[in-house]
């Protein structure tokens, strides 16, 4: 079983994963796939605030 830090671990690695896949989404217009990949944003945003991460410098996306 992962401990509590690998699961952080994991969900920051794809914290960062989904945002530069919105970047990509937003910048070539495909609003379908940026609202959908923001649904996942949304989730990992929480999870992380939740489990103390500061997101400050890290969120690139802001919403």
């Amino acid at each position: 079983m992962p401990s509590g830090i690998e699961v952080t671990k994991q969900a920051l690695d794809d914290f960062a994963k989904v945002q530069r896949h919105m970047l990509i989404a937003k910048e070539e217009g495909a609003t379908k796939t940026y609202e959908s990949l923001k649904k996942d944003y949304l989730f990992l945003k929480t999870f992380l605030n939740v489990s103390g991460v500061n997101l400050t410098d890290i969120d690139e996306i802001k919403e």
